[in-house]
């Protein structure tokens, strides 16, 4: 999906995980309409993208094997109409989680990051940045407070 872009520095992953990150946290809170109405589950697989320029899109998976990079959680839309909507949200964002992270450290193990770069970057993630995981539960937290108050 993100063929012919390479980060290959520390800063420039730390860059581009911030980016897809942004961007899958906009699909799940201010674009969520319409993420949900793009995950029919009457069409294939389909995964959630998000990319380094803060966007994002549902798609089917990389055609090539061996993909350029690891692929997202695969078949998000199956679930979509058999889960409440904010849990099927939650269920994205951790399998969201997971391919952030594996992208990251995919950049870095290519690189042959040197162990204080690996450290610098992983506090940096954990101190600096929320997972979407973690957003979405307390987008959703700070709204049942909001409503129960109202």
């Amino acid at each position: 999906m993100d063929s012919g872009y390479n980060p290959r520095t520390v800063e420039e992953v730390f860059r581009d995980f911030k980016g897809r990150r942004a961007g899958i946290i906009r699909a799940l809170t201010t674009d969520a309409e319409d993420f949900f109405k793009q995950c029919d589950p009457e069409k294939e697989n389909l995964c959630l993208y998000g990319f380094p320029n803060e966007s994002w899109e549902v798609n089917l998976p990389a055609e090539e094997v061996p993909p350029d990079l690891p692929e997202p959680a695969l078949g998000i839309n199956f679930a979509r109409d058999g889960m409440q909507e904010k849990e099927w949200l939650s269920m994205v964002a951790a399998h969201s989680d997971a391919w952030l992270l594996s992208v990251a450290f995919y950049f870095g193990a290519r690189f042959g990051f040197n162990k204080n770069d690996r450290l610098v970057f992983i506090l940096s993630l954990w101190n600096l940045y929320c997972l979407p995981f973690s957003f979405i539960r307390e987008v959703f937290l700070l709204y049942a407070n909001l409503s129960y108050r109202l």
